[in-house]
């Protein structure tokens, strides 16, 4: 959550922060309004023009592809070129080969009159003869359905292809190729296929423009024929696709998957069946917004200093007094030398400085209290230290009378005083408030062994804890009130008994469960013992004191009977 930058930050950074935002955020506002309607309008005007250059072209192109077409409908009624095809004169090899040889003649005639044709092919059954390095290629029928433009001529009696590479005896050279279905008596006798340059073609589609230029020239299905410049991969054309909606229109595409923003124009003629498109970088359209955005941005730039130098001069008339009371309270000294403030300021600060002188001098006399209270303490302390009695002296007793027991052959009762000097060794600890899970077990089981000395063996016990969980750390003698409650209270009235205590570790937590089979937990009933009462209620206050509330200890009836008592702690590899 942010705070009030008053109460966190220094006086003359507020400053300076302040009034460079202040006349920053103007700048900006600025510098986007300007490049905003700028750039609007720039893309609106070069969106107009290209439209109308794309028309342009377009009609050229058109004028060109229509040519061809015409063309090749044309050589399709040829006499000589029908009867070569039909196979009316096979009987005759001469006449056959005459008029290849005048078929061959015309085509190529029309080859060399027109510079944007690459060559010619004609499909035909039986083609006889052929040159491999001639520009006119007869190919057999049947090598027709592995063409390029194959799946093109079989919806239509002529169609285009788009751009692709046609091997010739010159190499691979960049066509596209105009088919047409060769018919007679209503019977298809072969194709004429005339491959265009693609690199003439995009020399007019490129036109007079200078720079990068990417346009694309669609057919009427609205696939690309032809492309120059960098231009869309087949996912993004497709999504282009769809927003093209009549023969012409503008739109702009948004940057994204690694491509920048850039304008979308497209343009078709009414007497055309091509539409072509153009795509031109963002980039290049805003060059003039950009730079008058630069133009701004270097004026804010010079505001923004002039405003920093001002605020600066303020700020030091500000920030001084408040320097000086910072100085004198990072100075202060109970008993030394302390820096003096100025009184001759009668503002806010002078007020500031007069609470401060206050304040030190209830500091001082807070301080002479407490060290008169300090001296008491160390009293009380030394005292409280001469009536303790010493741990030494208690095991010595001990110890005297297990001699004492063991003299007069009282084997239990020798056991239980050593079982007892065992357990006050443990709740002692060296005056340690945490001790190891093993620690804890043995001052348990010590406690637990006295128990069925007294019980005469009918009380049974059973401790479930894994070696590496015995290193780990928890409160002394937090366990012992819960089963000292389970060998009073459930085995109250009754000849036996059994004892469960499982310790693991679940969650990243240490989890500790004690069961019995006796009465059963019933809180209402529960006389309020040192162990039954108090003792269990010590234990969750001291968990609460070290840990938190997000430890408890959990109590309750088994349905089995007896009663299962839940504790979990955290766990701690060292004494906290």
């Amino acid at each position: 959550m942010i705070g009030n930058p008053f109460k966190r930050y220094r006086i003359d950074r507020l400053f300076f922060g302040s009034f460079a935002l202040l006349v920053t955020l103007v700048i900006i506002t600025i510098i986007w309004i300007s490049y905003s309607l700028t750039s609007r309008e720039l893309a609106t005007t070069a969106s107009t023009n290209q439209q109308k250059l794309l028309n342009e072209l377009n009609n050229e192109i058109t004028s060109r592809m229509v040519t061809i077409e015409q063309i090749s409908l044309s050589k399709s009624r040829d006499d000589s070129l029908l009867s070569l095809l039909s196979g009316d004169n096979d009987e005759d090899e001469f006449i056959r080969y005459q008029q290849f040889k005048e078929v061959k003649q015309s085509l190529a005639s029309l080859t060399n009159s027109m510079p944007l044709i690459e060559g010619i092919d004609v499909f035909m059954n039986d083609p006889g003869y052929g040159d491999s390095v001639s520009y006119i290629q007869f190919l057999d029928l049947k090598e027709a359905s592995r063409q390029y433009w194959a799946e093109d001529i079989k919806r239509n009696d002529f169609a285009w292809s788009d751009e692709y590479k046609r091997a010739s005896f010159k190499g691979e050279i960049s066509v596209i190729s105009f088919v047409r279905t060769i018919l007679y008596n209503n019977k298809r006798i072969g194709y004429l296929v005339i491959h265009l340059k693609s690199e003439l073609l995009g020399q007019v589609l490129i036109g007079h423009s200078t720079g990068e230029v990417s346009r694309i020239m669609l057919d009427m299905s609205g696939q690309p024929i032809l492309q120059i410049g960098n231009v869309p991969d087949a996912e993004t054309w497709a999504d282009l696709k769809a927003k093209m909606d009549g023969p012409s229109g503008v739109f702009r595409i948004e940057a994204g998957n690694g491509t920048s923003a850039s304008l979308f124009v497209y343009a078709r003629n009414i007497n055309s069946k091509w539409t072509l498109v153009e795509i031109t970088p963002w980039s290049e359209i805003t060059k003039g917004s950009v730079k008058l955005a630069k133009v701004i941005a270097v004026i804010g730039a010079l505001s923004v200093l002039l405003t920093l130098i001002i605020t600066m001069l303020l700020s030091m008339q500000f920030t001084k007094p408040i320097k000086k009371l910072v100085g004198a309270m990072n100075r202060y000294s109970v008993d030394g030398e302390n820096l003096k403030l100025p009184d001759d300021y009668r503002n806010e600060f002078g007020y500031l400085f007069s609470g401060y002188r206050k304040q030190n001098e209830r500091i001082e006399q807070l301080v002479q209290s407490l060290r008169e209270r300090h001296e008491l303490q160390k009293k009380a302390e030394m005292e409280a230290l001469q009536a303790n009695i010493n741990p030494h002296f208690l095991y010595n007793t001990l110890d005297q009378l297990n001699w004492i027991a063991i003299t007069n052959h009282q084997e239990e009762i020798s056991r239980i005083l050593e079982l007892m000097g065992r357990m006050f060794r443990i709740g002692l600890s060296n005056g340690n408030t945490f001790i190891t899970v093993k620690e804890e077990i043995e001052h348990l089981s010590c406690y637990l062994e006295i128990q069925q000395i007294r019980y005469k063996g009918a009380l049974q016990f059973f401790i479930d804890s894994p070696e590496s969980i015995q290193l780990l750390y928890i409160p002394k003698m937090i366990l012992q009130p819960f089963v000292e409650n389970a060998v009073v209270h459930g085995f109250h009235n009754r000849s036996n008994g059994t004892v469960r205590i499982r310790i693991k570790q679940s969650e990243g937590k240490l989890v500790i469960e004690i069961e019995d089979d006796g009465q059963g937990y019933q809180p209402a009933r529960t006389p309020k013992r040192k162990t039954g009462g108090y003792g269990i209620r010590n234990v969750r206050e001291r968990i609460f004191a070290h840990f938190g509330g997000d430890y408890v200890v959990e109590l309750k009836s088994r349905e089995e009977g007896g009663t299962h008592v839940g504790v979990t702690l955290p766990v701690l590899y060292t004494i906290p």
